[in-house]
């Protein structure tokens, strides 16, 4: 036995958790849950788990447990909360006890906002995090500690995960015994309505798309995208070159009803999205990297991870606070890989990727905030960010680390293939970072320096003063030198692109940005102003409600058009704004008509974000 593994025994006691969960109650937003942990007399720590892998921040949902007992043999023991940290529970084990009984239900929220912790079942399905069904003794190291899970689920409902299963008869699904670590990285979907899509084997691994749905009809993947989805798992293989998993599951979950995110696995990725997204044009553009994005963290975030962010699960526990500095690799790197995939695998078109890219590119290039707060302090800043409201947050910055993570690292695919006359590229640096053998999960941490030497074994170059130069600028503009580098150029003009008008639709929104200065949903409400734009310094503010424009009720095409009128010559629009109980008559001076973000070729440089979407994988 490892060294960590007898101090684990003898903290707490000898064998594994035994964790059954009830979600036949899933439907009503209850799960039932019963643990017995081995203890020794005593004084006991027990933790619910704070610190989530991949929420980048202390998102533990310990408000929605509720009902927890604890006894021994026929014994109930006391508990006591701890004053200073909400997710501990202290105890005394008695006498000549060699376990302990707990039990507890977890309520999941109605909320649809937030990670896991939001909203999370629904009458026909449900997904289960097990980190919300969890105590654990303080102390003990997940690595090390031992689950054996069993789960029974409502009648009727099919699952899928990657958690290894044993063989099951009963109503009781039985799981393999795995460590706290693999169970927390191991999230399931249920429901009534299931469908799994093999995706194929590809060097040694076989990957599934596990579908719920609220609907019969949302599950139904069309062969289209179900080849598209087989082109992924082959370029990205192509692009690192090994898998670190023993089989790969997307839990793909279609629901107007539950928080829509995607999270990462290091054997699954946990991806929520509308219930029409297989159905509806727009859903399906807005969610085109979502699974291309979680599966490169599979390489990105669980096989090689940023030592501050694996402090947790792998190093004392999930109280253990992640600290986020290197984010715009870990998010970033793969913001860009998701989307460079996204069209390489056929789940986006080249001009869908370019359109997609321009939208970025203006957003962090028209963000006020950017000449206060650097990109790197939005990394280290990230688990505030996440919760930050839309209201002055091209003013404030928001998680940027994603979006601009995509710049920056296209900017060093570019240099590199600059420096390199068309030799070498980035995906030489993801084959040689995120490769090696393979086979069976594991996990390798990276610091900056790591992150600069690797490039500089590609091709030599100043990495370090590179990376550093964009993280810590506070420069005006954008970095934006992967485009014009890659053969393209940003404009503005008054035709809104296939991916800008489907935004608008998948969102319920007008935005503004580039002209009046500011984004309003299709109800009026205003959900962000510009700083300095002209409604900011027309005195119009986020979170008021956008009545009438030049005295005739708001639609979204009463506005578009009264700002399309200004395009032949400037013009007065006055906006009636109720801001709390009061209404305000806001008058704005502008000329220039609808401003949208589009790339268009340089003819003097070679089209190089051509030759990178390229697909990489043999056919």
């Amino acid at each position: 036995m490892a060294l960590a593994a007898v101090a684990c025994a003898g903290l707490y006691g000898q064998g594994p958790l035994r964790l059954q969960v009830d979600a036949t109650d899933a439907p009503r937003r209850l799960f039932h849950v019963r643990m017995n942990i081995p203890a020794k007399p005593g004084p006991l720590t027990l933790l619910y788990p704070e610190w989530i892998p991949g929420e980048h921040a202390p998102t533990g949902p310990v408000v929605n447990l509720a009902g927890l007992k604890i006894t021994s043999g026929d014994r109930p023991v006391a508990w006591r909360r701890d004053d200073v940290n909400m997710y501990a529970f202290h105890l005394d084990v008695p006498d000549g006890a060699t376990a302990l009984d707990v039990a507890f239900d977890f309520i999941s929220p109605p909320d649809e906002q937030g990670f896991s912790s939001g909203s999370s079942a629904t009458s026909r399905l449900a997904v289960i995090n097990w980190n919300q069904l969890t105590l654990y003794p303080q102390g003990a190291q997940p690595d090390d500690l031992q689950v054996q899970a069993s789960l029974r689920l409502p009648d009727s409902w099919t699952f899928g995960t990657a958690l290894p299963l044993r063989p099951n008869t009963g109503a009781e699904i039985d799981f393999e015994p795995v460590s706290l670590t693999t169970l927390i990285d191991s999230p399931l979907a249920a429901g009534l309505w299931y469908n799994r899509v093999g995706l194929g084997t590809d060097l040694g691994a076989p990957h599934f798309l596990d579908i719920v749905g609220d609907s019969a009809r949302a599950i139904e993947m069309g062969p289209d995208a179900i080849a598209a989805y087989k082109r992924l798992v082959a370029e990205t293989g192509a692009l690192f070159g090994a898998r670190h998993y023993r089989d790969y599951h997307f839990l793909l979950t279609l629901s107007d009803h539950v928080a829509h995110f995607g999270l990462e696995h290091h054997e699954s990725s946990d991806d929520r999205v509308g219930e029409r997204t297989l159905i509806d044009d727009a859903p399906r553009k807005m969610s085109a990297t979502l699974l291309s994005h979680e599966f490169v963290h599979s390489w990105n975030g669980k096989y090689r991870r940023p030592a501050g962010l694996a402090s947790g699960e792998h190093d004392g526990g999930y109280d253990f606070p992640m600290k986020g500095d290197l984010l715009w690799v870990y998010e970033g790197l793969t913001e860009y890989l998701g989307e460079i995939l996204a069209p390489r695998s056929g789940l986006e078109t080249p001009q869908e990727f370019l359109d997609s890219l321009a939208m970025t590119a203006a957003a962090m290039d028209a963000e006020k905030g950017r000449t206060w707060r650097p990109l790197a302090d939005t990394a280290v800043d990230a688990q505030v960010l996440y919760e930050a409201g839309n209201d002055y947050e091209n003013y404030r910055r928001s998680v940027d680390f994603y979006p601009e993570g995509t710049l920056i690292w296209l900017e060093a695919d570019v240099q590199i293939r600059q420096l390199s006359k068309g030799a070498k590229s980035l995906d030489d640096f993801c084959r040689a970072f995120f490769g090696g053998s393979g086979g069976v999960p594991a996990m390798k941490t990276y610091t900056f320096d790591d992150v600069a030497a690797a490039l500089n074994a590609v091709q030599p170059y100043d990495w370090a003063g590179f990376l550093r130069s964009r993280l810590d600028s506070t420069a005006e503009h954008a970095p934006l030198g992967g485009i014009t580098g890659g053969g393209w150029r940003l404009i503005y003009n008054a035709i809104p692109s296939g991916m800008w008008t489907a935004a608008a639709e998948d969102h319920k929104l007008t935005d503004l940005s580039y002209s009046l200065g500011f984004k309003v949903k299709d109800d009026g409400a205003i959900v962000d102003v510009i700083m300095g734009g002209p409604a900011q310094k027309a005195g119009v503010a986020p979170s008021t409600q956008l009545i009438a424009v030049d005295n005739r009720q708001f639609t979204p095409a009463v506005l578009r058009a009264a700002v399309e009128a200004t395009a032949a010559a400037s013009k007065t629009l006055d906006l009636l704004v109720k801001n709390g109980e009061y209404y305000e008559v806001r008058r704005i001076e502008y000329a220039g008509g609808e401003k949208f973000p589009s790339l268009v070729r340089d003819p003097a440089a070679s089209d190089l974000l051509s030759q990178i979407i390229a697909p990489a994988a043999k056919k």
